[in-house]
């Protein structure tokens, strides 16, 4: 190509343009000022990319993002979007839109009785075998009052439905003879 110093600008495929004009020296360049040094190409601000972009178009001045990430990883594993998922029984996650998994884990109720169990699939105790208190050191259920020996019965407080059992029974001790 000829000298277009001080003349003009050429382009990539060898198009001139006139001091003063603005253009693309290539189809994936942003656009510049054609002067008497040369061409004068500014860096224009350029959207910033969404954090979870995966696929970048850069054949145009300003990189664009053709696909983002739908997905979240978490422990090792893919879950899609807005997917709700247990990671263990008392922990739930989603796959929030952004690519983050939030984590709730349950909070149990009181249980009803002295000696729950905890089930290997339930994040909860249950009180298998109903609602019950302690008399000293014996579990007894609650609302029957029961003997525990000859001179004293203990009875269990409990208000069904309300989750209110009062751990200690109420005893009461007798003249024995």
């Amino acid at each position: 190509y000829p000298d277009y110093r001080g003349k003009g600008c050429v382009d990539e495929s060898g198009f001139v343009y006139a001091i003063g004009e603005k253009f693309a020296p290539g189809p994936s360049a942003c656009p510049c000022l054609c002067t008497e040094e040369g061409p004068l190409c500014i860096q224009p601000e350029c959207p910033r990319l969404h954090p979870r972009c995966i696929h970048v178009d850069t054949t145009q001045c300003c990189p664009q993002c053709k696909e983002r990430k739908n997905y979240c990883e978490f422990r090792g594993k893919n879950y899609q979007t807005l997917e709700e998922f247990m990671v263990s029984p008392c922990e739930k996650c989603r796959c929030e839109a952004n690519g983050e998994v939030l984590c709730t884990v349950s909070a149990c109720p009181q249980t009803e009785c002295v000696d729950p169990v905890y089930e290997p699939d339930q994040c909860c105790p249950i009180c298998k075998n109903g609602p019950n208190c302690f008399a000293e050191t014996l579990v007894i259920p609650a609302g029957r009052e029961v003997k525990t020996d000859e001179c004293t019965i203990c009875h269990c407080t409990y208000e069904e439905g309300t989750w209110r059992i009062e751990r200690q029974a109420m005893c009461t001790r007798h003249e024995c003879k």
